[in-house]
């Protein structure tokens, strides 16, 4: 962890350094001033002599303004330090962010990066910052201030070092059970973001059922859980200051009893004993510094493990080492196929309770067909499709894309090759040629509009006020849902990809509208193998082929017609939907008359586990 947080330092590293060595002439300065003003004491005002008093005076004037300037210098250089190396830390952070899979992802929640990106970040500059300044300048000033004691009087030096002892040990005993308590606050931190997101992100579902108090009080619970443990925690700390003021108190007046005596005995000045004085201030305030840092170490230690977990997570799919650059076509082949669910939140699932998403799935697409893919939720059509630009690799069996095993291929030129669009439509806030040119910035005007035309999406773009320059604003909030689906099917064609891939990405289209996408696809992008996940048997049924799927198998792949003699599961899809417009889901509707639905034969059923 300490080294990964080492690199992060980078160019920022001479101002690191020369933060401590201001810092170190900053304490010089300051430790010496109460050793002159001993002298000026005893030298310049009791000896009567006013040619010392100015002497001293002026040398301590030098050494204030000295003190002030490295002050100076000390404070300029840690701020450049700390926000730069905050910075390295969260451009770390995200740039392997950028690279996580899928699986990656599922590890950590949002709201849990978004936590480690500003809270625990910020943390960590503060610590950075401490850490080059007051690590530096507490424990050379303890030092060498006890130094100018030992060198003062070695006997009322004892009194300091019986006073390290008793701080050091109470220090400890509340540090150990502090570092606890923060581990759990930033882990409620990330319970607090993900209530805070998911209330905004859902706003207009909130205010249409009328769940603002619910969603108040679950806020309420989440910021409560925070607040006790943070009082818990801020209670042990704040036992920090009576337990200084005990031992400051207490070493004041051992000097005091003690340096009275030294002092009518003869063996000790009226201006040492004042110096002992500055120097005791001096010592317990530097301890008392080194407490409130042990402190924050350990609370931003807590999120260095956080941060350090994200930076130094190794993506589950990488680059191989000689990688493919160049896809052949656009052909597709499963064989025998398994994908078994990742274990969210590094929580491993035992054999007993682990599932499979796919099982045992073959099945060979040539390159220019276009495919239906057609199955109920949770039938595995997402996982499936997912497979084939590597978000997620197979856990058995292999996917083949142009002849080639897709982990042989270099990620970025498989998935310029592969265009996806999913499920969730995402839009980003800037104008409607910048999303069209997400995935390809150098297209003209001209190849904006094709796309746009061939994904249905010309229509609506050219009755806005200012056509493609019309701004999308953050999460397309101003366009409707079939129209953020045309405009993302549109950024997919943009690619020019040689397998584009739709799942369910016309669902919020009417029916009219989906029929001249399916058209426009099969007359002007006939070499482009176009897999087409729907729930509609009218999405699919003019496709050169479906694959009928359910509970992660294939059970049928032909053409319409064929699905209909062969395929029982297929023949239900069809009825209900003919019967009573409903989609795939409506078979499973327990009031629903089946009787009117054709009876599987024993072939049939046999079709449900055989694998085509």
């Amino acid at each position: 962890m300490i080294k990964t947080l080492i690199r992060q330092i980078g160019s920022y590293r001479t101002a690191s350094i020369l933060t401590p060595v201001w810092t170190a002439m900053e304490v010089v300065m300051d430790v010496l001033i109460p050793y002159v003003t001993a002298s000026l004491i005893d030298k310049g005002l009791n000896a009567g002599s006013m040619e010392n008093v100015c002497l001293y005076g002026a040398v301590m004037l030098g050494m204030a303004f000295l003190s002030l300037a490295f002050g100076i210098l000390a404070g300029r250089s840690v701020a450049y330090a700390s926000s730069g190396f905050a910075t390295n830390l969260r451009k770390a952070m995200y740039r392997n962010i950028q690279r996580f899979a899928f699986s990656d992802i599922d590890k950590y929640s949002t709201s849990g990066l978004v936590t480690r990106m500003t809270t625990d970040v910020n943390n960590l500059q503060n610590a950075y910052q401490q850490i080059l300044r007051i690590t530096v300048r507490a424990p050379f000033r303890l030092i060498l201030s006890i130094v100018m004691c030992l060198v003062i009087d070695a006997r009322l030096s004892l009194i300091f070092i019986v006073a390290m002892v008793i701080l050091g040990c109470s220090l400890y005993q509340i540090i150990s059970r502090v570092a606890k308590l923060f581990q759990q606050v930033f882990e409620r931190y990330d319970d607090l973001n993900q209530s805070v997101q998911e209330n905004i992100h859902a706003i207009r579902v909130v205010k249409a059922f009328v769940r603002e108090d619910y969603e108040n009080k679950k806020f309420s619970k989440a910021a409560e859980g925070l607040y006790k443990l943070y009082v818990r925690a801020e209670s042990l700390m704040a036992l920090n200051h009576p337990i200084m003021n005990i031992v400051v108190y207490g070493c004041i007046i051992a000097l005091s009893w003690w340096g009275a005596h030294f002092i009518v005995s003869g063996t000790l000045t009226t201006g040492e004993l004042t110096s002992l004085f500055t120097y005791v201030m001096s010592i317990l305030q530097s301890l008392m510094m080194l407490s409130m840092i042990f402190v924050m170490l350990t609370q931003s230690a807590a999120s260095a493990r956080r941060v350090c977990e994200v930076i130094e997570e190794e993506p589950d799919i990488v680059n191989p080492e000689q990688p493919v650059y160049e896809i052949a076509d656009g052909s597709v082949e499963f064989r025998g196929v398994r994908f078994d669910y990742h274990p969210i939140n590094n929580i491993s699932l035992d054999k007993k309770h682990k599932r499979s998403a796919l099982f045992n799935v073959s099945f060979s697409i040539g390159s220019g067909e276009t495919i239906g893919v057609i199955g109920g939720t949770g039938s595995g059509k997402s996982t499936l499709v997912s497979l084939i630009s590597r978000l997620y690799d197979v856990s058995q069996g292999e996917v083949l894309v142009g002849g080639q095993n897709v982990k042989c291929y270099d990620l970025k030129a498989l998935r310029s090759a592969v265009s996806v669009v999913l499920q969730s439509n995402i839009l980003f806030s800037g104008t409607i040629l910048n999303n069209l040119r997400w995935g390809h910035p150098q297209a003209t005007q001209a190849d904006c509009e094709r796309a746009c035309r061939l994904a249905c999406a010309d229509e609506f773009i050219e009755q806005m006020p200012e056509g493609y320059n019309t701004r999308i604003e953050q999460g397309g909030t101003n366009v409707s849902g079939g129209q953020k689906q045309r405009l993302c099917i549109a950024r997919a064609l943009l690619k020019e990809p040689k397998i584009l891939i739709l799942d369910d990405s016309t669902s919020a289209c009417d029916t009219a509208t989906d029929a001249k996408i399916q058209r426009a696809f099969r007359e002007e992008l006939p070499e482009m193998t176009k897999i087409i996940i729907a729930q509609r048997i009218t999405s699919v049924k003019h496709c050169d082929r479906i694959l009928v799927m359910d509970n992660g198998m294939v059970t049928g792949f032909d053409t319409h017609e064929q699905l209909l003699k062969t395929n029982s599961l297929y023949q239900e899809i069809c009825a209900i939907q003919e019967a009573d417009h409903g989609d795939f889901d409506s078979y499973k509707n327990d009031n629903y008359d089946r009787s009117a639905l054709p009876l599987r034969s024993a072939k049939n059923q046999h079709n449900k586990d055989k694998v085509v």
